[in-house]
């Protein structure tokens, strides 16, 4: 017996996680009633907790729309694999998913350029990066990657080369934030994801965080995260 209802958050986590890894969806209402004793109402109760530790993030009807590296709607990328279709949550996300998913060690990113509208597609596998002339732009630094979590992934984007990322912002009068290659962004999206479909997993501390982000090259005020970690 269970005298907690956040007892029951872990089973709801990874019920959120594996209904999108093997299904491409957020999990229905009865999945998630299942995962926390048949209580619906509990596993909401678990979805605020969770989301409010930033396991997850619920809209303003309580449903699941990211679930990091996984989306439940478009937000610029599709991953397809060869059993499941994804919609990835950003650049760095839709790079992550082929290392994270088991079954599916190789999958077609699709997106379009901001600036040009020019349509790419690349097939990204845990072999190694891609190979390719685009580059990923990430608008949003570290430290307030969180304060708008939708706004941040929607603005990790792919583009044809930097010229088209300097063209989209003089468009759109927004800064610039940080330009990475493909080979960088495969080795940030490697293993930054490590466990999440596992039993206890724990989102990273800070200090772990640098130390992640200096491994795949990027250091820098940019990627100094705040000490509530990324």
């Amino acid at each position: 017996m269970r005298y907690d209802d956040a007892s029951w958050d872990e089973d709801v986590r990874l019920a959120v996680y594996h209904a999108f890894a093997d299904r491409g969806r957020a999990p229905s209402a009865p999945e998630l009633a299942d995962a926390a004793g048949g209580s619906l109402a509990v596993a909401k109760q678990a979805l605020h907790r969770l989301a409010g530790a930033h396991h997850l993030v619920l809209d303003e009807c309580e449903h699941v729309v990211l679930a990091h590296p996984f989306a439940a709607k478009s937000l610029g990328f599709s991953v397809m694999g060869s059993h499941t279709l994804w919609w990835g949550g950003c650049a760095w996300d839709s790079f992550a998913i082929p290392h994270l998913v088991a079954d599916e060690p190789e999958v077609l990113v699709a997106t379009r350029c901001p600036g040009c509208a020019q349509p790419h597609a690349l097939v990204v596998n845990r072999a190694g990066p891609p190979e390719g002339a685009q580059v990923a732009h990430f608008m949003v630094p570290a430290a307030r990657m969180w304060d708008d979590v939708l706004h941040t992934c929607g603005n990790q984007r792919l583009f044809c080369c930097e010229s088209c990322v300097d063209a989209w912002l003089a468009d759109t009068g927004q800064d610039k934030g940080y330009v990475m290659d493909l080979v960088t962004l495969w080795r940030l999206a490697r293993g930054w994801y490590e466990g999440r479909l596992e039993r206890g997993y724990r989102r990273r501390e800070p200090d772990s965080a640098v130390a992640y982000f200096a491994e795949a090259g990027l250091t820098g005020p940019f990627w100094a995260p705040t000490t509530a970690g990324v």
